[in-house]
């Protein structure tokens, strides 16, 4: 148990440290993805976006998703690889948490009915620490 928790930290010093990621869902039976920002309490994972885009509907269609992040800088060293599950929530207190000023550009405030956020459930999680390791995490 204690070896899980220690995974755990791990896993959320990386997603610390990643403001953006891939986000990959699927449509009819293909993938298809696109970057988008990423944030997180812990292992709870947040996408914000607006409730008619695109990626609602394959969300309601297929909740299952899967997020990238840390190649960016050439080398796999602090990435993880995320395989999971999405909910569309407009839970009022989390976006009001979520809120940034330049969201302004896209809705009128964290009250807008279009602002949802998407909240990803790992099922699977496969990371390289600092230190080069690989690891995998299941729910």
């Amino acid at each position: 148990m204690e070896a899980r928790i220690v995974m755990e930290q791990n896993i959320v010093k990386i997603l610390d440290h990643h403001e953006y990621c891939a986000f990959a869902t699927v449509e009819g039976n293909k993938p298809k993805q696109r970057y988008m920002m990423l944030y997180n309490r812990g292992l709870s994972i947040y996408l914000v976006t607006d409730r008619k885009t695109h990626k609602v509907m394959e969300l309601q269609e297929n909740p299952h998703v899967s997020l990238l992040f840390g190649y960016e800088n050439g080398c796999a060293k602090g990435s993880a690889e995320i395989e999971g599950t999405c909910t569309i929530t407009d839970d009022r207190e989390l976006c009001e948490y979520l809120w940034k000023p330049e969201f302004k550009d896209k809705f009128t405030g964290p009250e807008d009915p279009d602002y949802v956020i998407l909240k990803i459930n790992p099922v699977r999680i496969v990371y390289v620490s600092e230190n080069g390791d690989k690891h995998e995490w299941i729910e």
